[in-house]
C-alpha cells in the first residue's frame, strides 16, 4: 500500500538510538514522501528519524566496509533491498522509559552536550523539545516471546502481538526509516491495537534500545512524530543510559 506523509509542522528528532539517539537536527526530519507500506509479506524499509536518529556513531567491531554501511543506515541511507523483516525476539527484554530521567535532570548533561556539539540550539531548548519526545506514563515495558507487558500509571497489562508487516518512510532531509508494525492478536480494551518500532536497525538483530509508537490506528501512527516514547534496558541506571547516549 503506498502511503502520504504531508510536510508537517512538527519537529522531528533523530539523536537518540538509541538509545539515546541524540543527534540531528529536528527540522530536518519532517516526513514528506510517498512511502511504501508493509502489512504482510511486502517489505519495506524506514526508521522514524527524530534528532535522536540522524548523527548515530556507534562503534563496531567490524571490518571498515561494514561500519560504513551501519554508519549509513543508523542516519537514514540505506536501499530497499537491505530491509528484512524482524520479529517480537529482537526487542525481548525488560525495558524502561527514560522520560522520568528527563524530568528528574538526570538527561541534563545529554542536552548541554548536545548544544555544544551541533550548535544548532540551546541545552534549554533541547530539553523541551525531547520532553515532547519521550513523554509518556508507561514507565516500563517487558516483552517475553510475542507476549507485550506494559506497565503504566502502576497497572500493569499483557497482550500477545504478531507481525504485521513495517513500513518505510521518507523524511525532509532525504533520510529515511523503517517502522516494525505488530498487532495484537486480541482486540483488548486499554492496550494498543498496534505497535510500532523505530531503532535505526533494518535487518534481524538485537536492538539495545528503541522509540515506541502504539494506538489503534495503523495509518495515523505513520504521521506521528513528535512523540517517540523511547526505551532502555531496565538494568541501566540514569547516569549510564545518560553518558550512552553522549556516546553517540
Amino acid at each position: 500500500m503506498k502511503l502520504k506523509l504531508g510536510m508537517g509542522v512538527i519537529l522531528v528528532a533523530l539523536g537518540l538510538l538509541f538509545a539515546g539517539c541524540q543527534n540531528a537536527d529536528p527540522n530536518e526530519n519532517r516526513p514528506i514522501n510517498e512511502t511504501e507500506a508493509d502489512s504482510g509479506t511486502h517489505e519495506s524499509s524506514n526508521n522514524h528519524n527524530h534528532d535522536d536518529e540522524d548523527d548515530h556513531n556507534h562503534n563496531h567491531n567490524h571490518n571498515h566496509n561494514h561500519d560504513q554501511k551501519t554508519e549509513a543506515i543508523y542516519k537514514g541511507v540505506f536501499d530497499d533491498s537491505q530491509i528484512q523483516h524482524r520479529t517480537l525476539s529482537d526487542w525481548e527484554g525488560d525495558w524502561q522509559s527514560v522520560y522520568p530521567y528527563l524530568l528528574d535532570g538526570t538527561l541534563d548533561e545529554v542536552f548541554v552536550h548536545k548544544a555544544e556539539d551541533t550548535g544548532k540550539m540551546t541545552a534549554a531548548a533541547y530539553k523541551e523539545y525531547y520532553e515532547v519526545g519521550y513523554k509518556t506514563d508507561t514507565e516500563r515495558i517487558v516483552i517475553e516471546g510475542d507476549t507485550v507487558t506494559f506497565f503504566t500509571n502502576g497497572q500493569e497489562q499483557s497482550v500477545e502481538y504478531q507481525a504485521d508487516g513495517y513500513e518505510i518512510l521518507t523524511y525532509e532531509a532525504g533520510n529515511r526509516g523503517v517502522r516494525y508494525i505488530f498487532k495484537s492478536v486480541e482486540d483488548i480494551e486499554g492496550l494498543p491495537r498496534y505497535i510500532q518500532f523505530s531503532d535505526h536497525r533494518i535487518s534481524p538483530s538485537k536492538s539495545d534500545h528503541f522509540h515506541l509508537y502504539w494506538g489503534d490506528d495503523r495509518e495515523a501512527l505513520l504521521q506521528e512524530v513528535a512523540n517517540w516514547p523511547t526505551y532502555y534496558p531496565s538494568a541501566m541506571d540514569g547516569h549510564s543510559i545518560a553518558h550512552e547516549m553522549m556516546a553517540h
